[in-house]
C-alpha cells in the first residue's frame, strides 16, 4: 500500500494547474493530510467534497489530471477514477471530453456538517441502492397492499404532516412511510434488506430531512407531495406510477442534499 504524501509536495503539483486555469482557482487547497491508507476511493471522494463545499474548487473549475491527483495523494489512478465516478454519479463534477473533469454543483456546507464523517460516499450509495430496491417494492405494494396497509401509510402520511407543523424533523415518520411500502410488497426480502440497511437509510434521511427543514416551507411540501403521490399510485394500483414515484422521490432526495441551496428563495 502506497505511503501517504504530506502536503509539502503537493504545492508544486497544484500549481501547475492553478498556472492553466484561472487565478486564485483554490485547487492547491486540496488537503491530502485528510487520507488514510483505508478506503482511499472513498476517502478521496470527501476530500475533493470538501474542497468544492468550502469554495476552494469553485463552479466551473477544472479539477486536476487523474495523474496528478494519482501523484498527490500517493493512490493508484484507478482508485482516482472511482472517486471521480462518484463525483459524477451524484452530479457534483462532470466530464468534458478531452478537457478533465469540471465542478458542475456545490454541496451546501450544512450537509458536511450533518453528514457521518468518513461515511458520506457510502451514504450516497445508499440513495442509489434505494432508488432500485425500493422502487420495485413500490410496484409491488400496488399490485399486493391490503386496507391495512393503506391504513399504515395514511398514519405514516399523517404523522408527516404534524412534523411539518411542528417543524419537526420527522425522520422516524419517514422511515414508517419507506418500511410500510416494504411490508405491502408481500416480499420479506424486500423487508429485512431495509432493516439490514436500517441505520443506513435512516442517516440518509435524516440528513435530507435536516436540511430541508433548514430551507422553505415550500421544500418541505415539495417532499411530501412526492410521498402522496407514492400512496396515491400504491392506493390506484398503479405498479408503474408506484415505481416512478418512489424512485423520482429518492433521487430527489440525494439530489436536494447536495444542492447549495438549502435555502430557496422566500415563499
Amino acid at each position: 500500500m502506497p505511503a501517504r504524501r504530506t502536503a509539502q509536495p503537493l504545492e508544486p503539483v497544484f500549481s501547475r494547474v492553478a498556472a492553466r486555469t484561472s487565478a486564485g482557482n483554490g485547487a492547491a487547497a486540496l488537503d491530502v493530510s485528510k487520507v488514510v491508507p483505508l478506503k482511499f476511493a472513498d476517502q478521496l471522494y470527501e476530500d475533493i467534497l470538501s474542497a468544492i463545499v468550502d469554495g476552494k474548487l469553485p463552479e466551473g473549475e477544472r479539477l486536476p489530471s487523474e495523474t496528478e491527483l494519482a501523484s498527490a495523494f500517493g493512490v493508484s489512478r484507478p482508485v482516482v477514477r472511482e472517486a471521480l465516478s462518484r463525483l459524477r454519479a451524484d452530479g457534483v463534477v462532470v466530464s468534458r471530453r478531452g478537457s478533465g473533469s469540471y465542478v458542475q454543483r456545490r454541496p451546501s456546507r450544512e450537509f458536511l456538517s450533518l453528514a457521518p464523517i468518513g461515511g458520506i460516499a457510502d451514504l450516497m450509495r445508499c440513495f442509489e441502492f434505494r432508488i432500485a430496491v425500493e422502487g420495485e417494492a413500490a410496484a409491488l405494494a400496488a399490485t399486493r397492499r391490503t386496507e391495512q396497509d393503506l391504513l399504515e401509510l395514511e398514519a405514516a402520511l399523517d404523522e408527516l404532516e404534524t412534523a411539518i407543523v411542528q417543524q419537526a424533523v420527522g425522520t422516524q415518520a419517514d422511515v414508517r412511510f419507506h418500511k410500510a411500502i416494504a411490508v405491502a410488497s408481500r416480499n420479506k426480502l424486500f423487508h429485512s434488506t431495509l432493516m439490514t440497511l436500517s441505520n443506513a437509510i435512516f442517516e440518509g434521511i435524516s440528513v435530507a430531512r435536516k436540511l430541508t427543514l433548514q430551507a422553505s416551507r415550500r421544500r418541505l411540501l415539495t417532499v411530501q407531495a412526492e410521498h402522496r403521490r407514492v400512496f396515491e399510485a400504491i392506493r390506484n394500483e398503479d405498479a408503474a406510477g408506484a415505481r416512478r414515484a418512489v424512485r423520482q422521490h429518492i433521487e430527489n432526495a440525494r439530489a436536494r442534499i447536495l444542492s447549495e441551496a438549502t435555502a430557496p428563495p422566500q415563499d
